[in-house]
């Protein structure tokens, strides 16, 4: 069985990628799968800090990203990624063999709590279905 690397990549990297991140951090867990996926994230410009309203969105879920730092992702990064999934803001290009995936999501950053939690289960739903294609693809020796 082969291990996976997932990205998760926006400028900032300080609100939807990080969310991204912590979804998949929490599905790797549920599922078993430290073993067989590794998970990055990063942005091409980043922050200073994570979005205060991405951390209080997420805090609801019992998923703590108070004490995460934006960076940097860098090209090596991104070259041992099977998948790299962009908020809709990237205009990466990344190296041959790597799937990229656009995922058009809405900047968090500056909306109320509603709208955030809008782009929180967006993103949630597009995490567990990244997950249920690694599984599958796992357990079929791909």
């Amino acid at each position: 069985m082969s291990r996976r690397t997932l990205g998760f990549v926006c400028v900032q990297n300080a609100g939807r990628s990080q969310m991204s991140a912590a979804f998949a951090e929490r599905e790797r867990a549920r599922r078993g799968l430290a073993d067989e996926v590794d998970i990055v994230t990063g942005g091409t410009d980043p922050a200073d800090a994570v979005h205060p309203e991405v951390v209080e969105a997420m805090r609801e879920l019992d998923i703590d990203l108070s004490d995460r730092t934006p960076r940097a992702v860098t090209d090596a990064e991104l070259a041992e990624c099977d998948v790299v999934a962009t908020m809709g803001c990237s205009t990466l290009s990344l190296p041959e063999g790597v799937e990229a995936r656009d995922w058009a999501l809405a900047d968090p950053h500056g909306q109320d709590i509603e709208r955030v939690r809008e782009i929180r289960e967006e993103i949630e739903g597009l995490v567990v279905d990244l997950f249920d294609e690694v599984e599958a693809d796992l357990a079929a020796g791909q």
